[in-house]
């Protein structure tokens, strides 16, 4: 199961968040509406402080070509895309994660998709919805929205999603992780996985 710690919003928090056990980071570009919105130098930094074999990833809500293009040029894994821009306008070495919630249909053309209505709010994933999601998808998915160190494993568990995403529920505050609430949160993923 992967585990990303997203809204990193500094090169000793990604750094820390890999040592801890994290499959893949997560930061915030292009999203001007984000408490946790990078500018691009500061991306690249970031990037630069993790090692290749961690997936680093770029969540953006923009729905400006321009600016799509942008995060393009950061070079990330993958982005997370809450607007529905044409697969094409990616290419195809970066992975396309699309954003869905409730009442959404799972889209065809991505890499995976994460099931998402919180968009770093701490707001809780829906069970029966995510339950669906899973189990119609042709492509892996993702959960975040609401987790924690206490109530991940359940999700785990219920949902059995292909990855989990975190970043409100792992900080001391907005942008700023909690290690210890990282390493409790990998561990209850991992410990849940073996059940």
């Amino acid at each position: 199961m992967r585990i990303k710690i997203c809204g990193i919003t500094s090169e000793e928090d990604a750094k820390a968040a890999v040592s801890l056990g994290a499959d893949a980071i997560g930061v915030v570009s292009h999203s001007v509406e984000s408490r946790r919105n990078l500018p691009d130098i500061q991306v690249k930094e970031i990037f630069s402080a993790v090692g290749s074999d961690v997936i680093r990833a770029i969540v953006t809500h923009t729905t400006d070509p321009d600016e799509l293009m942008a995060v393009c040029a950061l070079r990330p894994d993958e982005i997370q895309m809450s607007y529905p821009f044409p697969r094409m306008m990616v290419p195809s070495s970066i992975r396309v994660v699309r954003v869905i919630s409730q009442g959404m249909d799972v889209p065809d053309d991505c890499d995976a998709v994460i099931v998402d209505a919180s968009e770093g709010k701490g707001t809780r994933y829906n069970t029966e919805y995510s339950c669906s999601v899973k189990r119609a998808a042709t492509v892996p998915v993702y959960l975040a929205g609401g987790l924690t160190p206490e109530n991940v494993g359940e999700a785990v568990r219920t949902v059995r999603p292909d990855g989990v995403d975190v970043a409100t529920g792992v900080e001391a505050s907005v942008g700023v992780k909690d290690y210890a609430k990282i390493r409790a949160f990998i561990c209850a993923v991992r410990n849940a996985e073996v059940i």
